[in-house]
């Protein structure tokens, strides 16, 4: 394994460029790419799973059936960090097919790890920049689901707009939602949760599932560090809104 970092420190941009190609969406460029290297392990996952798991960004949408191979139900999740809890809810429900997009390469290899080891055929991995992959990849009202779970909350004020969360892009991805769909936030900063829900309230295709904060479901399972916190006493919050039904007018004989 070398000794050069696969992620090299990122360039840091000023705070009110935003990222060429993210113009319109909300936010200038909401990750960092940390520096890192990966274990023996994740490198050799990596190498081996993802030409038969990875998804090649490219801007041309996609068929989701086709990359599956079935009809069935599509959730993406953006930003699956180490990858244990995405494995864990695609090991949980093999009847859904799941689309992780992450940009940290020990992450992606973890995840890797994860898929070969419980033998996951329903659960794709695309490393590219999310607002790209749902602007140019992912066809309106081709998703079931999205999980945005713990995204980074920049919880400087002066780095707010870097948030994930934002109505541009919360409008983008209630584009890609059937009607009925889900759109599932989870946070453990207590600002960036009403933010959240703030935010999935304005938008005027999604209507929030309970009266305010929702209860954790069960398909999204307790993280150690989520553990930990609530051992603390820290709290977690839930986000959860559905995409519209839009109620066509009655036809008359």
């Amino acid at each position: 394994m070398s000794d050069t970092p696969l992620i090299q420190p990122s360039v840091a941009e000023g705070d009110g460029t935003y990222t060429e190609g993210r113009e319109g969406y909300g936010h200038i460029k909401s990750f960092v790419r940390r520096a890192g290297r990966m274990s023996a392990a994740q490198e050799n996952y990596y190498a081996e799973m993802m030409p038969k798991i990875g998804l090649v960004y490219a801007p041309q949408p996609i068929d989701l059936a086709a990359v599956y191979g079935r009809n069935n139900p599509k959730i993406l999740e953006i930003g699956t960090g180490m990858g244990e809890t995405t494995a864990k809810i695609a090991d949980a429900n093999r009847d859904n097919d799941y689309l992780g997009v992450e940009v940290h390469v020990p992450g992606v290899g973890a995840l890797c790890k994860q898929i070969a080891e419980r033998q996951l055929s329903n659960l794709r991995i695309c490393q590219h920049d999310a607002v790209e992959v749902v602007r140019d990849m992912l066809p309106e009202g081709s998703l079931d689901g999205v999980h945005v779970f713990f995204p980074d909350p920049w919880h400087k004020a002066r780095h707010n707009k870097r948030r994930l969360i934002q109505p541009p892009f919360v409008a983008l991805l209630a584009s890609r939602l059937k009607p009925g769909g889900y759109f599932h936030c989870a946070t453990d900063w207590e600002e960036y949760a009403h933010q959240m829900l703030e935010v999935l309230s304005a938008e005027p295709t999604l209507a929030n599932s309970a009266d305010g904060f929702a209860p954790r479901p069960e398909y999204r399972p307790l993280t150690k560090f989520e553990n930990r916190g609530l051992r603390l006493g820290h709290g977690v919050w839930d986000v959860i809104f559905r995409k519209k039904v839009s109620k066509r007018p009655r036809r008359f004989a």
